[in-house]
């Protein structure tokens, strides 16, 4: 008779406690970009830690199944670690890949990719290009959304630490456009000189709570929204007042008030403090009115590379009718314009559509349509109505398509699709999903739209596999020439 032994129920005396120092050896890199390990049977994410790297950490958490940790010392540094980091603000958790030499950031990025694209097996012989680096792998974010915090005597500017709601202050970020920093520089002064009272979530009082800059990389003209809790007009007015003095590329200023509880950054009001309202970005001669509200890639020079390669594999002869699917403030639908018949732009949200129509006229394009509501639905009508798409283009958010505007779009019978994606996890179940549907991707490109950190933009080149097959399997005409077809008894004719 043999007796079986329990496992003794770990106690809170057995536990890691929050604070206790570790000394473990990391073996990987995740999608957020913490370094993985494991303790004790349980998953170990390490915040400023490269794989290969044994660190001394200190324990920040530790949950039923995932121990989280920051690193305190590097015992034996990743041979890709950079002797000299632009960053060392070890506080601030968003750009973890700052201190990893820049070709080995691309080649990590790769293999997350490979890594999402293989686990499915209708993809695991589609070619994965070599990750194309950004021009700017520092200085590229032409864009800032900043919590507010501190006082007016002194003002922090900057993100949530991971997990909390403690700011950290990153008002001199190396992945900003300089002029992003130079404006949150002057922001800071003004809110002291001004005495702008500065939000307090905890007791809900002070008037300031974010603040959001665009730039425009072509003109070098920017954009600043100040984010109230209150329409305070005359603090809001003088802190512009002083901000345009100090930062004379200044252009628009905005008050924008958000009185809800949560982190929703904009609210519905915008009132602007100066005559120009938008600004104006070009890529490759098509120019985008950018507004306080509008999307516009974080990356400009990384942006154009992608919207290239889509025109590209798009092979537009001026003939064909494009769909592009949440297609923004129509970016790659004014990049294929003037090489097709038509595009049918498609987006969910109003605001978006508005600017898409205004970019159209502002560039002189009138063979774009733009039309806000469900991808699937509004594709369906086109469809209905007599259109038959060559190209369908998608680009659509994190989380992906759903699984009836694919079906939807393969439905439709386009010979080409191109899918543009920031999550290679999303990006590669949805091309399973249409490998079922008969579309085969041909190749896959890469594009770091961010660098410093983990996440990575893909192109996706997809066929109809049908199609396809069938021009494989037609003869040719000097074939047809050389083996004539026989008749039913078998003689030549």
């Amino acid at each position: 008779m043999t007796t079986k032994f329990k496992k003794p129920r770990e106690t809170k005396k057995d536990r890691v406690a929050t604070g206790q120092m570790l000394t473990l050896t990391i073996t990987g890199l995740d999608d957020e970009g913490f370094g993985t390990t494991s303790h004790e049977g349980k998953k170990v994410l390490v915040t400023g830690a490269l794989p290969g790297e044994t660190v001394s950490l200190r324990v920040t958490h530790n949950g039923p199944r995932t121990m989280f940790g920051e690193t305190v010392t590097i015992l034996s540094p990743s041979p890709t670690r950079t002797a000299s980091p632009s960053c060392t603000n070890s506080a601030c958790t968003n750009c973890p890949l700052v201190s990893m030499e820049y070709g080995a950031q691309l080649s990590l990025k790769h293999s997350l990719v490979e890594k999402e694209i293989r686990a499915y097996p209708s993809l695991r012989s589609v070619p994965i290009h070599a990750a194309i680096p950004s021009p700017r792998p520092l200085e590229y974010r032409n864009s800032a959304k900043l919590v507010v915090s501190g006082t007016f005597r002194a003002p922090v500017i900057g993100i949530y630490r991971r997990n909390s709601h403690n700011v950290v202050d990153i008002s001199a970020c190396p992945l900003h456009h300089p002029l992003i920093n130079r404006i949150v520089a002057a922001v800071k002064d003004g809110i002291r000189k001004g005495k702008v009272p500065v939000y307090n979530p905890r007791t809900e009082t002070g008037i300031l709570r974010y603040l959001v800059v665009r730039v425009s990389e072509h003109s070098g003209r920017a954009m600043v929204v100040f984010v109230t809790a209150q329409r305070s007009y005359n603090e809001i007015h003088h802190l512009a007042k002083y901000v345009k003095q100090a930062v004379p590329e200044l252009d628009v200023a905005v008050q924008n008030v958000n009185s809800s509880e949560g982190n929703v950054i904009l609210g519905q009001q915008d009132h602007f403090l100066t005559k120009d309202q938008t600004i104006t970005e070009e890529l490759d001669g098509v120019r985008f009115s950018i507004s306080p509200r509008s999307f516009f890639q974080v990356n400009s020079s990384a942006a154009r590379i992608i919207y290239g390669k889509v025109r590209e594999w798009s092979a537009l002869t001026g003939k064909e009718t494009v769909v592009d699917l949440y297609c923004g403030i129509g970016g790659i639908s004014l990049f294929l314009a003037t090489q097709t018949k038509e595009v049918h732009g498609i987006e969910y949200v109003d605001a978006a559509v508005a600017d898409a129509e205004r970019n159209a006229r502002l560039n002189r394009v009138r063979n774009c349509t733009f039309e806000a509501g469900d991808a699937a639905e509004l594709l369906e009508e086109l469809v209905d109505d007599g259109t038959k798409p060559d190209l369908i283009v998608f680009n659509p958010p994190r989380k992906g398509c759903d699984r009836k505007v694919l079906e939807t779009a393969a439905a439709s019978g386009p010979a080409r699709m191109i899918y543009v994606s920031c999550s290679p996890a999303t990006l590669a179940r949805d091309l399973d999903i249409l490998a079922a549907l008969g579309y085969r991707t041909q190749e896959i490109q890469p594009v770091d739209m961010f660098p410093q950190t983990p996440h990575i933009e893909n192109v996706a080149r997809i066929v109809d596999a049908r199609t396809e097959r069938n021009d494989l399997e037609r003869p040719t005409a000097r074939q047809s020439r050389n083996h004539p077809p026989r008749n039913k008894g078998g003689a030549s004719t």
